[in-house]
């Protein structure tokens, strides 16, 4: 049995050393295989990257070809260097801004926006956007890669979303969103009328064990998370306009948690498969108002919360974006057509 062991000794600070012995039952194996087999949390394309950049040691000496073939008793060490952030830069973009002061700004983000840099989206994100209408006075305040941010809305979720200007001001606002002390509203159209018509929905949330890309309702290792939803309107059994109040904040919540219960959202490419072909039954201009959806059928609506500095009520509103608010014209009038 291989033996692994992860350290940071005798590394630079942060990095991690993967060490382990190859014996008779790997005599011939691949390197990079041999190394993807232990090594939690790696890719095997991430493990080939780093045999070619110099990070394998196999018996001392280094190894820069993936394909090398190991031999019985040859002791294999794999060193991932800590990652480097790169902070973000400052990029002009437009911003509706709702509100803004010293301390704060409030801006409504439309939807195919994302909040901050990541894999598959380094730039023209939001973060980037706040830089250049704050200036560099943002740099840093919560951390390299999300200065400012203090909660995120999903790329495809529009509305309303606080970031800090100030070192104190993040602290506070980040310790009210801990608390729970912070009014958050959606508005979200769903497949199908969810019963009962008012309901709190208790259900832990953890990532997908057969899909590392979802989301989902766990019964064991996910975080709590709490969702109450109100039926506001009705569309003859087709669909259903939501209000939702979050009590929790995990990653994709309501549409994990209306996708559970059968409801996904409209328009969610990661969730919103709809029950029973009911896609296939609409009307060619509901069809149509689907298709011109500009993300997810979900909107944060309210958003409420005390000042960080002053501690005055703050209470912002936002109306829904002209796709959704098509997409309930044409559910209506579906609605009202005779049968």
């Amino acid at each position: 049995m291989v033996f692994w062991v992860q350290s940071a000794a005798m590394t630079p600070v942060d990095a991690i050393r993967y060490e382990a012995v190859a014996e008779p039952q790997d005599a011939r194996e691949r390197l990079d295989r041999f190394l993807a087999r232990a090594c939690d949390g790696l890719s095997r394309m991430r493990i080939k990257a780093l045999i070619a950049d110099g990070q394998a040691l196999v018996g001392g000496r280094t190894v820069t070809d993936p394909s090398y073939r190991v031999k019985p008793g040859e002791r294999v060490v794999l060193t991932v260097p800590p990652a480097v952030e790169a902070a973000p830069q400052a990029q002009a973009m437009p911003l509706q801004v709702v509100y803004e002061d010293a301390a704060l700004i409030v801006v409504d983000k439309p939807a195919g926006l994302v909040v901050h840099p990541a894999p598959g989206n380094p730039d023209r994100t939001l973060v980037n956007a706040l830089l250049a209408h704050c200036g560099e006075s943002l740099s840093g305040i919560g951390g390299v890669r999300r200065p400012g941010i203090v909660h995120r809305l999903d790329k495809d979720t529009s509305g309303l979303l606080v970031a800090a200007k100030s070192a104190p001001a993040h602290a506070a606002l980040v310790a009210q969103f801990q608390a729970r002390r912070i009014e958050r509203r959606y508005q979200a159209v769903v497949w199908g009328v969810p019963r009962p018509a008012r309901d709190r929905i208790e259900a832990a949330i953890g990532r997908d064990p057969l899909n590392r890309k979802k989301m989902a309702v766990v019964s064991r290792g996910g975080k709590p998370a709490v969702t109450d939803y109100v039926v506001e309107r009705a569309f003859a059994g087709t669909a259903a306009l939501l209000a939702c109040r979050l009590q929790t904040g995990r990653t994709h919540q309501i549409r994990v948690h209306l996708a559970d219960r059968g409801h996904p959202v409209v328009g969610d490419p990661l969730y919103g498969r709809a029950r029973g072909g009911r896609r296939r039954q609409l009307p060619a201009a509901v069809g149509a108002a689907v298709t011109a959806l500009h993300g997810q059928a979900l909107h944060a609506g309210v958003l409420a919360f005390e000042h960080p500095i002053n501690g005055s009520s703050l209470r912002f509103e936002s109306s829904l974006p002209e796709d959704i608010a098509a997409l309930l014209e044409a559910l209506q009038a579906a609605a009202d057509m005779p049968k």
